[in-house]
């Protein structure tokens, strides 16, 4: 079964929901009966936050009216439908991809943790070198993202609709932000030892077999 559950922005601080169309579309019932319960059951549902409603173009060209639902609606939701076996699945379906998007969410926020005690490390190695470049830090950070995810922290932030000052960590996945930890505690041990940016940069792509980073 498809995608059904979304962050957008794909964001730690993001709300995971599903929409009308995705409920109908995967359950085979017509999208203006799902909204048409919407409407019917709307105070039961706002009990769990306000409903959010957009227009996209159908396939027609018209504007479609398109609502997002969080997960506590769109169980509540779905609890109206008949269960026939395709809505079964898909009940089914949607409690897991919630439950799985619930874990990557709080995964990303203990990686935000366990980074904490790492950046500081880093950031005493390199403040107890009196031959420290002024930009060593910054410089290291931005490497530790670009091999993590290809992309230095302004280019990420763009990339992934996040504003000009938003916290670059907050929209890394938790397999990325895992490996700016890891890279960033032996970046610390490296520059510990007497390297400097260069130096840390070219061990770490030898080791790595990455070619170039920018």
């Amino acid at each position: 079964m498809n995608n059904l559950v979304f962050l957008e922005p794909n964001c730690i601080k993001a709300v995971p929901f599903t929409t009308s169309k995705v409920i109908a579309e995967n359950t085979g019932v017509g999208h203006r009966y799902i909204k048409k319960q919407i409407v019917t059951h709307k105070s039961s549902l706002e009990t769990f936050g306000l409903l959010v409603a957009h227009e996209t173009e159908s396939t027609g060209g018209r504007p479609e009216e398109i609502i997002s639902l969080n997960e506590q609606q769109s169980t509540l939701l779905v609890t109206f439908l008949k269960n026939t076996p395709v809505v079964v699945e898909f009940k089914t379906e949607l409690v897991r991809q919630f439950f799985e998007m619930r874990t990557e969410l709080q995964k990303r926020q203990i990686g935000k943790l366990d980074l904490r005690p790492t950046r500081r490390t880093l950031t005493d190695e390199v403040n107890d070198n009196p031959e420290h470049g002024e930009w060593d830090y910054k410089n290291l950070i931005n490497l530790s993202y670009k091999m993590a995810t290809g992309k230095i922290a302004s280019t990420l932030r763009k990339d992934r609709g996040a504003n000009k000052k938003a916290v670059a960590l907050d929209y890394m996945t938790s397999d990325e932000i895992a490996l700016v930890n890891e890279l960033t505690n032996k970046m610390a041990v490296l520059y510990g030892l007497g390297m400097d940016y260069h130096e840390i940069k070219e061990m770490l792509l030898n080791r790595r077999s990455i070619k170039s980073i920018a």
